[in-house]
């Protein structure tokens, strides 16, 4: 088995399933630090009724506590969607070695309001299983209009 981003974006994915089935907006994120998840999480913004609830802060949270630090410079983080400006400053402050993200998300993603946020030495990937991330969002809020 090949463990590349695509790989551990399916592993975001089954995340992001796992919010949808709790009726939160589909977002999963995992943490990758050499070769091996250490961290994973969706969206519980509904469950914990926390805004700042997010996948990516979770995921962040869970991975520097396996770690015990609060820097990720060795780790990547694996995201079904664009970080919104909150998650990217999270993002920087563990200065996460790479960013990985599935689709865009032009209302509220960082890159339109904050393209600047993240740390300068965080390498970023964009658009893997794009797609399928896309969709995943599409038919969650398609339902929340029926």
């Amino acid at each position: 088995m090949i463990l590349d981003d695509a790989y551990f974006m399916k592993q975001a994915l089954i995340e992001a399933q796992k919010a949808a089935e709790r009726d939160e907006v589909p977002v999963g994120a995992v943490v990758v630090c050499k070769g091996r998840i250490i961290a994973r999480s969706h969206n519980l913004t509904e469950v914990l009724n926390d805004v700042t609830a997010h996948a990516e802060m979770q995921a962040i949270t869970a991975a520097a506590n396996v770690l015990g630090g609060k820097y990720l410079v060795d780790c990547t983080l694996y995201v079904t969607v664009e970080p919104c400006v909150m998650c990217a400053g999270g993002i920087a402050w563990a200065q996460l070695g790479r960013l990985v993200f599935g689709a865009e998300d032009e209302k509220r993603g960082y890159q339109r309001y904050a393209p600047q946020a993240l740390h300068p030495k965080t390498e970023v990937v964009k658009g893997v299983l794009g797609d399928e991330c896309a969709a995943l969002m599409k038919e969650f809020f398609a339902a929340k209009r029926r």
